[in-house]
């Protein structure tokens, strides 16, 4: 996997970054989600490296990144935060304007991302979420069975990290496997990637911390922005799965619209995992629109 990419550790205010670079070219920052690491890219990472110089990083408190412990306000583990993160990775590599695509939680910290820093992301590909705070206040028992980890990994430390840390293994394929796709997308080598640093110290952490965040503080900031009526700004593409919660659950197009001025998106015949259950498919949408 990742044949021809470098490995580098990028610091950002005491946190280290674990980041891979392949390819030459524009910059494309490629952001993972829960509960993977940069590894989720592996089957397009080489023919996007044929376009770009790809930056696929692990997020703060996920795979070989640094996982700090969380503050009272979760404040370091905020999308903002973790956006920043990767604007100093993108900076170290001398990179001050980018594209970005990005998965899940990475999506959200996309999202926060150009949000924050408009000057430096071009274009911005989500897969397979709707805005943070319309899928909070629009949650229903359906989407609440599919998304049980978003109440779980949230309640007081240590219960949750306790759980996953007692059985990283069981934690891992009962997240991804009870997906539309099960386990079928990932390959083995891919597996043991996630659940070697799913059992690293302070992993459990790290991503409750993201997932409190995300109920608290990130809440906080994204009604803020409502308020002010800030928007992304840049051309944005919303995919997701045809097969997963978050199409059959909300109208991702419809909220993404609400939160961005140049947005345009559709479903994919899959599931949550695009990257690994359709890659082909992905790469046919997503290379004519970064471009």
């Amino acid at each position: 996997m990742f044949e021809g990419f470098t490995t580098h550790r990028i610091d950002h205010q005491g946190v280290g970054i674990h980041t891979r670079v392949g390819g030459q070219g524009p910059a494309l920052l490629l952001l993972h989600g829960h509960p993977q690491t940069h590894v989720i890219w592996h089957k397009v990472a080489g023919e996007l490296a044929r376009h770009y110089t790809v930056v696929a990083t692990d997020l703060r408190g996920y795979g070989d990144s640094d996982k700090p412990a969380g503050l009272p306000d979760h404040a370091n583990y905020s999308k903002r935060v973790m956006a920043a993160d990767q604007v100093a990775v993108m900076r170290a590599l001398g990179f001050d304007r980018f594209r970005v695509l990005a998965h899940d939680r990475g999506a959200r910290v996309a999202h926060r991302l150009a949000l924050d820093h408009p000057a430096a992301v071009e274009k911005l590909v989500t897969l397979d979420i709707a805005p943070t705070l319309a899928m909070y206040a629009q949650t229903s028992e359906a989407f609440a069975r599919a998304y049980w980890h978003w109440f779980f990994l949230i309640r007081p430390a240590p219960f949750p990290e306790t759980l996953i840390e007692a059985d990283p293994d069981l934690y891992l394929r009962q997240t991804m496997g009870s997906r539309s796709a099960g386990l079928a997308p990932f390959t083995e080598a891919a597996l043991a990637e996630y659940l070697r640093c799913l059992k690293l110290p302070g992993a459990a952490r790290g991503l409750c911390e993201d997932y409190r965040a995300s109920a608290d503080i990130d809440l906080e900031h994204d009604r803020a922005d409502i308020a002010a009526g800030r928007m992304v700004e840049c051309e944005m593409l919303a995919l997701w799965g045809a097969d997963g919660a978050v199409g059959k659950c909300f109208q991702p197009l419809d909220e993404w619209r609400k939160v961005a001025r140049r947005v345009s998106g559709r479903a994919l015949s899959c599931g949550h995992y695009i990257a690994e259950e359709v890659p082909e498919r992905l790469l046919e949408e997503v290379l004519p629109f970064l471009r």
